[in-house]
């Protein structure tokens, strides 16, 4: 057990697992905030276009018996196929995806950026790390090129 409880803080300490939770709070937060541009700005343009078509009120209704709208359908119980609001959910992982395409896009673009040329280089022989321009590495005090 206490080999188990070493591995357990050992993993848990480790800077993946915390990056891996700063990640995951940051994309809940991320959702919400394409969740409200979908929302606010995307689909009010695309009940424009469409003629205030709302995709969440398009299905069938299950029930021959039941007269009324797929709204109320949902609302009183009765089994009703939503095709709608699945065609809502993929435009929305649609704009999802692309936006979470366009930020990493940006991401890599500044990492390029920052990158710099190397100054060090590593030892043949003490595999040390060195300065470039050494001729001789100052761990081993072997000739390097």
């Amino acid at each position: 057990m206490k080999k188990f409880m070493k591995e357990f803080k050992e993993f848990a300490v480790k800077g993946n697992m915390i990056d891996m939770a700063v990640g995951i709070i940051i994309g809940g937060a991320f959702s919400g905030l394409v969740t409200s541009l979908i929302k606010h700005l995307i689909s009010p343009i695309i009940g424009l276009v469409t003629g205030n078509v709302s995709f969440e009120n398009l299905g069938v209704i299950l029930d021959k018996s039941f007269e009324g709208t797929v709204p109320e359908a949902v609302e009183a119980g009765v089994n009703v196929i939503q095709y709608g609001a699945f065609i809502t959910e993929i435009i929305n992982f649609i704009i999802m995806a692309f936006v979470v395409f366009c930020l990493v896009k940006a991401i890599n673009k500044l990492r390029k950026k920052q990158e710099a040329a190397p100054t060090t280089k590593k030892c043949p022989y003490c595999l040390s790390e060195i300065p470039l321009e050494a001729k001789k590495c100052a761990h081993c005090t072997s000739d390097v090129e």
